[in-house]
């Protein structure tokens, strides 16, 4: 009889044993724990460690509470000045309350997913396209607001939303190219038209100087002899000064032109007397 006591003893300390082992769980540190006792929400949400709970009677939820990294499939879209793109972004998220996560929405991932979709079309519809290239931050800022607003109702914090490319159109793609090489070569003929006038403004300046030092203007010559001279060239050229002329011309002045003879005033004599006969 003892015997028979002794092992139903043991007997239902080992199912009591198999019923606890089957009631513990453990909670990552990474990991928050949400228990339902037969359906209904238990307000305290199990921390990081071993966690009993009743077995079928309560069912125990881990919920990541990890930043998740999701990238948000290219949308295709018309921007506000009709340009036809394709953008992509990535959303990062973390679940802030574990409860709310669960069972506020069915599918928080699919949710966070879905409204980072609709939110990008919205934004490539309201801006222009040189928002899209330029101002990334301003988009990214709007993007964040418009999918954390109803993300806060399930629990999950958006941290932060990024746009990773724009894709363009060939044709526009060769527009744009053919609109910065146009920019680019107005900046160049305005730069090179500023060098002329600064140029013109030194050389008025020089021949100024030279005019009221004649000397200058020989050593001028001098100095453009020898920079001919020293590259090796069998022909020289050597320009005539301008004084030289001018000398030459002060030495030797045109002869008077000679004027021509006064005529004769008085009229020959005409022979009045008839041949005889």
């Amino acid at each position: 009889m003892l015997q028979e006591l002794l092992g139903a003893l043991a007997a239902a300390g080992a199912a009591g044993v198999v019923y606890l082992a089957a009631g513990l769980r453990v909670v990552k540190q990474y990991e928050r724990g949400v228990v339902f006792r037969l359906g209904r929400l238990r307000g305290e949400v199990r921390r990081p460690g071993l966690a009993l709970i009743i077995p079928a009677v309560d069912r125990l939820y881990k919920v990541n509470m990890q930043i998740v990294t999701m990238p948000v499939p290219a949308q295709e879209g018309i921007t506000r000045d009709n340009v036809t793109v394709r953008v992509d972004a990535v959303v990062y998220f973390r679940v802030m309350d574990a409860a709310a996560a669960t069972v506020n929405v069915e599918d928080y991932r699919f949710a966070v997913s879905q409204m980072a979709q609709t939110s990008l079309r919205s934004i490539i519809g309201k801006s222009d396209l040189d928002d899209l290239l330029s101002s990334r931050e301003k988009l990214n800022e709007g993007l964040e607001l418009m999918i954390d607003s109803p993300a806060v109702g399930w629990g999950v914090q958006i941290d932060r939303v990024e746009i990773k490319d724009v894709s363009l159109p060939d044709t526009m793609k060769r527009s744009m190219a053919r609109q910065a090489e146009a920019d680019r070569e107005r900046r160049a003929r305005i730069i090179n038209a500023d060098a002329e006038l600064q140029a013109s403004k030194k050389l008025a300046e020089a021949a100024q100087q030279m005019a009221d030092t004649p000397s200058a203007l020989q050593l001028r010559l001098l100095q453009t002899v020898m920079a001919v001279a020293a590259e090796k060239n069998s022909t020289l050229v050597l320009p005539i000064p301008v004084e030289l002329l001018r000398f030459l011309e002060n030495a030797h002045p045109p002869a008077e032109i000679a004027h021509p003879p006064t005529e004769n005033t008085h009229a020959p004599a005409v022979n009045t007397q008839h041949p005889a006969g």
